[in-house]
């Protein structure tokens, strides 16, 4: 196959963001090994990404890459053995860190909670009204305007409307004004928060996702170096006694028995990272998560020419914690120019005197009369409108509040500076973990190959014989190839942990950049399955929380469409 057609392959699997999910890689005849070939493919910039995402993956049916450079050969992963399995891949599980897991649902309500917040202030405007009636009744003994008591009986009946509980109704002019700009920066900042929310979750998910990844393949791993060395322990009991001592064999029993030890912590580890995986998605817990990648999957989703000094800018602009912050610097200046303005904005006070007894309804049908009689019904309306100007404590409460909103608002710039400082080192220290990860697994690729080279020639040298003089000896002792088992299976420990980490960093630096989490999971057009490909199942998640309100705020809905592995069957005994 040539050059361009695995480019356009590459092109037709990832489409366009969605990360490729490996193909099928060649099955050695010899023992359970399938070749890791790792073929990289630049996709072109999204419309929305300030950055290039590259995908690398196995090329399709195990073909040895262009390179030129030997494929390092990798065990296949044992079948989950316990639990219910649960077939995922990882843009299906990144498709639901933004929906099921708990920060996000939290961040969402909150958001809710700041768009009603929103519309109450803009119904600042609006006067309360009171819809009602009262019954009032006096006998005995009543003083007139000038002073004379006379004994009277009397009473009074009316139905309308009032400006609200209370004597009066106040309509703050001041908040009416501010108090909308202040939620709409609030509702602007929850938004911002929300977006950090879903970037954390997928931060988490992945995180959780390639943990189940290395466990598979440190499984992976031990289950091959176990079969290595129960082959050296038959091989090595097959020897001469006087070739070899008893304690030769005794020693390689023992590495078996540390090799079985290795292999079933590894399944522990799977079905452990599993659950935790699991609880992140908020999916059955009794499931076992068995990703449909190999684990040693490997994600570019930053551009490698890319410096930190031209990601750090990046980040400064496009990170959401920013914008929460920067929208809380300019809810503090609204609020000090609220408090600056607020002796010279009137307020205007309504009162209703149709009922003199609570001065509550100011308008409607009145009814009164002597004793108990109830007549000369009629309409009254009383209404007392005033404009008033308010100076708190002779206007120094008004100096004190102004003073307060100057401070919050110099530490909310404060906050944002640090911020901006925290985000810079988070890109930082985030790249030079990817720098650092591709150098480990270019070290660690190297590593396999040797260790593998080793582990099987001093297997093949282990019964052959050299004559020193009258004396026969071994080529190669049992306690070598035993070193060169544990150097095989260290190999393999570093070259799993080496990838999740590198993986894992990716992550961490698309996070530390700031984009959205469902651009990671978004495709406008989903691929096409490849020949031989099939789609695992939905996994079964959890009843979903309650629908938001209609009149809260909430993101656009992501298609994320489940990319099949190609030839799933090579990732399995």
């Amino acid at each position: 196959m040539s050059t361009g057609k695995l480019m356009r392959l590459g092109r037709c699997v990832v489409a366009a963001g969605v990360f490729a999910v490996p193909a099928c890689s060649s099955l050695d005849t010899e023992r359970p090994t399938a070749a890791l070939v790792q073929p990289r493919q630049t996709l072109p910039k999204p419309p929305s990404q300030p950055t290039v995402i590259q995908a690398s993956a196995a090329v399709p049916g195990g073909e040895t890459p262009p390179t030129g450079k030997a494929p390092v050969t990798l065990p296949l992963v044992p079948p989950a053995a316990q639990g219910k399995p649960l077939p995922i891949n990882l843009p299906t599980a990144l498709a639901l860190t933004n929906a099921r897991p708990i920060d996000v649902v939290a961040a969402t309500e909150r958001v809710n909670v700041a768009a009603a917040q929103l519309a109450q202030a803009r119904a600042l405007w609006l006067p309360t009204v009171t819809l009602g009636g009262e019954y009032s009744r006096h006998d005995g003994k009543i003083q007139t305007i000038d002073g004379q008591v006379i004994d009277a009986s009397r009473g009074s009946l009316m139905f309308g409307a009032g400006s609200g509980i209370g004597n009066a109704a106040v309509l703050n002019v001041n908040d009416a004004i501010f108090a909308p700009l202040v939620a709409r920066q609030t509702v602007r900042a929850r938004q911002a928060d929300l977006q950090a929310a879903q970037n954390d979750s997928l931060v988490a998910v992945t995180d959780a996702y390639f943990t189940v990844q290395q466990a598979r393949g440190d499984l992976a791993a031990a289950a091959a170096v176990t079969r290595r060395t129960a082959d050296l322990v038959g091989r090595t009991k097959q020897l001469a006694p006087g070739l070899v001592p008893d304690l030769e064999a005794t020693r390689a029993e023992t590495e078996l028995a540390r090799r079985e030890q290795v292999e079933v912590l590894a399944r522990e580890r799977w079905r452990t990272s599993s659950a935790e995986l699991v609880r992140l998605l908020r999916l059955d817990p009794s499931t076992q998560v068995d990703p449909a990648e190999p684990p040693h999957l490997r994600v570019d989703l930053i551009d490698a020419t890319k410096t930190v000094d031209d990601l750090i800018p990046i980040a400064l602009t496009t990170r959401p914690e920013l914008t929460s912050r920067q929208a809380q610097v300019q809810a503090t200046l609204a609020l000090l120019k609220q408090e600056k303005l607020r002796p010279l904005v009137p307020s205007l006070l309504l009162r209703g005197w149709s009922t003199p007894v609570t001065g509550t309804l100011a308008a409607g049908v009145f009814a009164a009369g002597t004793n108990g009689t109830l007549g000369n019904t009629g309409l009254r309306g009383d209404i007392d409108l005033q404009l008033l100007w308010q100076f708190d404590n002779l206007g120094f409460g008004n100096r004190a509040r102004t003073q307060q909103r100057e401070a919050e608002n110099r530490l909310a710039v404060v906050e944002l500076f640090r911020l901006q400082n925290q985000v810079a080192a988070d890109v930082a220290q985030s790249f030079a973990r990817s720098e650092e990860a591709a150098r480990r697994l270019e070290i660690a690729e190297k590593g396999v190959r040797l260790a593998v080279e080793s582990a099987d020639k001093n297997l093949a040298a282990l019964g052959q014989i050299r004559r020193v003089g009258d004396v026969n000896q071994l080529v190669v002792r049992p306690q070598e190839a035993v070193a060169a088992v544990q150097a095989l299976a260290q190999a393999y420990a570093d070259y799993y942990a080496a990838v999740a980490d590198f993986n894992r960093s990716q992550f961490q630096l698309y996070r530390a950049l700031g984009h959205p989490a469902q651009c990671v999971a978004t495709a406008s057009d989903p691929p096409p399955p490849l020949p031989g490909t099939t789609v695992p199942a939905p996994p079964q998640a959890l009843p979903a929380p309650p629908a938001a309100p209609a009149e809260s705020v909430t993101t656009a809905p992501v298609p994320v469409s489940a990319r099949p592995t190609a030839g799933r069957s090579g990732d399995r005994p």
